[in-house]
């Protein structure tokens, strides 16, 4: 398992010697508005629900994902985050080669090696601002029994458009494609991109993630689905009990109330649209680095002259916590990561780059 997801927050509160409280984060890709305030309600509400085991397949949670998209529960399972099912694919779909789309999250490759599974990255160029080369991986798809492509990507904020990727799907049906989808609820259009409601497609799964949107990583919450058949191989290894109590009454509520959620949506993209633009006028364009924009919220970059391990520990002096991308396959030791918040850390962010770089 590959270490450093994220920042460690504590342990830059025990360099600088001040409170993990006092350390902003940075480095986590979160919804920088936090869960809306019907979910610390939910939670506080429903303390009690760790007294009893929850159902063991989450049925209530799945029905309601399932009704919200629109798409047949069977189509449909919930676990404990995407990575879960991530881990799980390799396991019950026993390919004999995968094929990834990189520079991307690790835990594809890790759950590959973990299972003994083979297989390739294709790691997308600086120049063209990593998006994938459909080209080459329409000659490697053939090849592979399983592809990982996360769209938007992460950490490069790449988004590649829905038919490219389903020429792709449609051109190897005999290869199955799993699209991360993690972060394409805070994209424009959503909608229209996603592939959630594509359950016909016979080789497709999909992730759907709702730990970034809502901002509740420490409820482990995810969904995979596609193809009833895929389905069922997932199925068969699924283990009872994975989400938990607390988990499970939180997103039942979330689809219970669906009239909530487009709103919680727009206002997201449209927060984080205008934060955008703001840090990346103060940023781009300064001597010895360069952003690459993405479709996300949070922005990849590459600085020309320093380290990213130096450059994290000089932001990280002024106790703010930022990505060293450098273990990521396909990166080298010169990319970091900005995951944007509220207007002042992103400003308080700005600033520090500002001061680390007129420095040299």
């Amino acid at each position: 398992m590959i270490q450093g997801h994220g920042g460690n927050r504590q342990a830059l509160a025990d360099r600088l010697g001040c409170d993990a409280d006092d350390i902003l984060d940075m480095s986590a890709n979160l919804n920088p508005l936090g869960p809306p305030g019907y979910v610390h309600t939910v939670i506080q509400d429903h303390l009690t629900a760790v007294h009893r085991l929850p159902e063991p397949d989450a049925r209530a949670m799945a029905e309601g994902f399932a009704r919200y998209h629109d798409i047949d529960r069977s189509s449909v399972l919930p676990g404990n985050g995407t990575t879960f099912f991530i881990y799980t694919l390799p396991l019950a779909l026993a390919p004999e080669k995968t094929l990834i789309l990189g520079p991307t999250y690790a835990d594809y490759q890790d759950a590959c090696k973990a299972a003994g599974v083979c297989f390739d990255l294709v790691p997308a160029a600086a120049e063209n601002e990593f998006q994938p080369d459909l080209d080459q991986v329409w000659d490697l798809a053939g090849q592979a029994d399983l592809v990982f492509i996360c769209n938007p990507n992460n950490p490069t904020g790449a988004l590649v458009p829905k038919p490219d990727i389903e020429a792709l799907i449609q051109a190897h049906p005999h290869t199955v494609f799993l699209v991360d989808e993690s972060y394409l609820p805070f994209v424009d259009n959503a909608d229209t991109l996603s592939f959630v409601r594509d359950t016909h497609i016979p080789n497709l799964l999909v992730l759907s993630s709702m730990s970034k949107i809502f901002r509740i990583p420490g409820l482990r919450t995810g969904f995979i689905s596609g193809a009833r058949s895929l389905v069922e191989k997932l199925a068969a290894h699924y283990q009872p009990w994975s989400v938990n109590a607390l988990a499970q009454e939180v997103i039942t509520d979330i689809f219970a109330h669906p009239g909530r959620i487009t709103p919680f949506y727009e206002e997201t993209r449209a927060f984080i649209k205008q934060e955008k633009a703001r840090f990346l006028g103060q940023v781009q364009g300064l001597p010895g680095i360069r952003l690459y924009e993405g479709a996300t919220y949070f922005v990849l970059a590459e600085l020309e002259d320093m380290r990213a391990s130096v450059f994290c520990d000089q932001v990280g002096s002024n106790r703010i916590l930022i990505r060293d991308c450098s273990n990521f396959n396909g990166l080298n030791d010169y990319f970091v990561r900005f995951s944007l918040k509220e207007r002042a850390a992103n400003d308080k962010l700005a600033t520090s780059i500002q001061r680390i770089l007129s420095r040299g």
